[in-house]
């Protein structure tokens, strides 16, 4: 058999037949992953819910909804329920004012509106400094820093540099004022969201006594 010739052509074919291959290769091994990869972050998301809201007997996921924030994107919210009863609700909120960029927080509220606690999704921040906020603001042992059991009625959280209540990460403020309007953020989707969850059941109640109203004037 002659040997082909080292031309140009040949070597654009070679390096084509190549390409085709590893593509092909790379399309088998991400079809091989992408389950196991959606099952991680499915139970990565579950674990985060449970972590943040009261005991729930219900699937937050399987009901979650999107919720309108004031500056025009919208965030998920997860109700917690315990039977028929509403008991809190888990809101997937974020900022993009961290110091390297956007900061992503699972954080949760009771039906009092206070927080029951927080779990960092993902954030880019500085080792060591701004990632201290996976612990910083649930240490219940310095209550200046920790947002745990803060009722968000009173007020808006910021950092005590701004004239707030809680004490910023050291040398991490810019990563902390974006943590706090994060969880500012997530409060206000939560109110939307706990008016909507009153109404709807008072509604329910209203629409039962008229049923069983009529029923007795038959």
């Amino acid at each position: 058999m002659a040997k082909l010739k080292s031309t140009f052509k040949n070597m654009f074919l070679s390096l084509f037949i190549i390409s085709l291959v590893v593509a092909v290769l790379l399309a088998q091994v991400n079809k091989m992953t992408a389950k196991p990869i959606a099952a991680a972050k499915a139970l990565k998301l579950e674990n985060a819910i449970k972590e943040v809201v009261p005991e729930f007997d219900n699937n937050p996921v399987e009901e979650a909804y999107k919720m309108p924030t004031a500056n025009g994107d919208s965030l998920l919210v997860y109700p917690a329920k315990k039977g028929d009863e509403v008991v809190g609700f888990a809101v997937n909120t974020n900022s993009n004012n961290g110091f390297s960029g956007n900061i992503q927080i699972m954080v949760g509220f009771d039906m009092e509106d206070k927080v029951v606690n927080y779990s960092v999704l993902s954030h880019a921040e500085t080792p060591g400094l701004g990632s201290k906020m996976n612990d910083w603001f649930r240490d219940t042992t310095k209550p200046n820093q920790v947002v745990i059991g803060r009722n968000l009625s009173e007020g808006n959280l910021s950092v005590s540099k701004d004239g707030g209540q809680i004490d910023a990460i050291t040398a991490s403020t810019i990563t902390s004022r974006a943590f706090l309007e994060a969880i500012n953020k997530a409060y206000a989707v939560y109110k939307a969201s706990d008016a909507d969850s009153s109404a709807t059941k008072q509604n329910n109640t209203d629409e039962k006594q008229e049923e069983e109203g009529g029923e007795n004037n038959e």
